[in-house]
């Protein structure tokens, strides 16, 4: 379970970063995003590390590889704590930018283990996104 206070943290900073996505405000987005990877990293391997936060920076990350990298780290996390709502976001948003990269055999991949993880979790949405780009991979 996610620390509320560390959560409330990271989802205020979620906010705020797409506020100043959405106004093309350089300068607080870099703020911001180095706010967030600063609890990442200070949580890191603490009893208040989780995934959440590390899917939450990825998903700010700019640079496609460095967010998949970012996406790894937050996979094994949620791994480790079996949370398979976390596994299946994960592995999906990680398909979509191994995707936007040409590594369509790494997306299968990513897919694969997000659909089977999928299985577990109640957000019918999600499991029909895994399974759509899926197999529209399969499909190519």
């Amino acid at each position: 379970m996610i620390n509320t206070k560390i959560y409330k943290s990271v989802y205020s900073l979620s906010e705020q970063l797409m506020a100043a996505a959405n106004k093309e405000d350089r300068v607080a987005f870099d703020a911001l995003y180095a706010e967030l990877n600063a609890v990442c990293v200070d949580n890191e391997n603490s009893d208040k590390d989780h995934p959440e936060q590390w899917e939450t920076l990825a998903d700010f990350t700019e640079e496609l590889a460095d967010a998949i990298v970012i996406y790894n780290k937050a996979l094994v996390k949620a791994t480790a704590i079996n949370s398979k709502d976390h596994m299946s976001s994960i592995g999906y948003s990680m398909a979509t930018l191994q995707i936007e990269l040409g590594q369509t055999e790494a997306a299968i991949q990513s897919l694969e283990a997000a659909k089977i993880s999928s299985n577990k979790i109640a957000d019918k949405e999600l499991k029909a996104e895994i399974h759509d780009l899926l197999t529209s991979l399969l499909a190519e």
